[in-house]
């Protein structure tokens, strides 16, 4: 008998709530434990990222009806649009998100930002790229489109589980600075997997954002640092965001309204695998 809506409402909020908490927790105290043991802050959210990798991966491998979600996945058909799409909505991720950062940033700093600069900094630039260009972007790709946006999406529709977890890989960077930089690329990144259903994809793109960031210098986007400027790109980002969700989105039918609706129904229905 399917539950009622107020009821079935109610276990989607909180489940919005406590699995992007309880992840969050359970990452945040893992590294916690490994930056104790390597002793060294930037070194260790390296290795950190490697475990994550191996346990969210081993997860997907061995219990891959643990992430999966009805629909299914959608055919591929049109995919060089979509590429194309996807493409352009990463160039205006970066530059929307840099825009909107480094206005931020102009308004009064970021004395998490400037704390975690000087910490990359120190660790040299060999550790520092590691980070960039191999651990985050495998890391959190796992961690957020691998593991936080299936599990959300076996309860909640696509806006809501794109939402929650752009927010949660915001806040994760701790410092008003980078959530603004990289909150238009979780959204895109979200899309894509709802798309594809497979990590690479968020992965290489990740990649190339967080490779823009170390090669564009920041005085090249200096002329963007202002209200208008970011109010500009963001509304530019979000208009090629809605494209591309028009492309990941299932098409409409009954069973996917009741599953955007956020309820329990028709999860008899839900595939066994990924």
């Amino acid at each position: 008998m399917p539950a009622p809506p107020i009821k079935s409402r109610l276990v989607s909020i909180a489940w919005c709530a406590l699995v992007p908490l309880g992840v969050l927790a359970a990452y945040l105290g893992l590294g916690f434990a490994v930056v104790s043991v390597v002793g060294e802050p930037v070194l260790g959210t390296a290795v950190l990222g490697g475990l994550v990798a191996l346990l969210v991966g081993a997860a997907r491998l061995f219990r891959p009806r643990w992430f999966a979600n009805a629909p299914t996945v959608r055919p591929m058909s049109g995919t060089p649009r979509f590429t194309r799409t996807v493409l352009g909505c990463l160039a205006l991720a970066f530059i929307a998100g840099q825009s909107l950062a480094l206005w931020l940033y102009t308004l009064g700093g970021s004395a998490g930002f400037d704390e975690s600069t000087r910490a990359r900094t120190d660790a040299g630039p060999v550790v520092a790229l590691l980070l960039a260009l191999v651990a985050a972007p495998v890391a959190e790709e796992m961690l957020f489109r691998g593991l936080l946006y299936p599990l959300l999406r076996r309860r909640v529709g696509i806006v809501a589980a794109v939402l929650v977890t752009a927010a949660g890989f915001g806040l994760l960077h701790a410092n008003v600075v980078q959530f603004a930089a990289t909150l238009p690329l979780a959204v895109l990144l979200a899309l894509v997997y709802e798309r594809t259903r497979v990590l690479w994809p968020c992965v290489l793109l990740h990649l190339a954002f967080n490779l823009a960031a170390v090669l564009v210098p920041a005085q090249l986007l200096g002329a963007l640092a202002n209200p208008v400027s970011a109010l500009l790109m963001t509304a530019a980002f979000l208009a090629c965001a809605l494209a591309v969700y028009r492309m990941a989105a299932p098409a409409p039918g009954p069973a996917q309204d009741d599953r955007e609706a956020g309820g329990e129904e028709g999860r008899e229905n839900e595939p066994q695998a990924a």
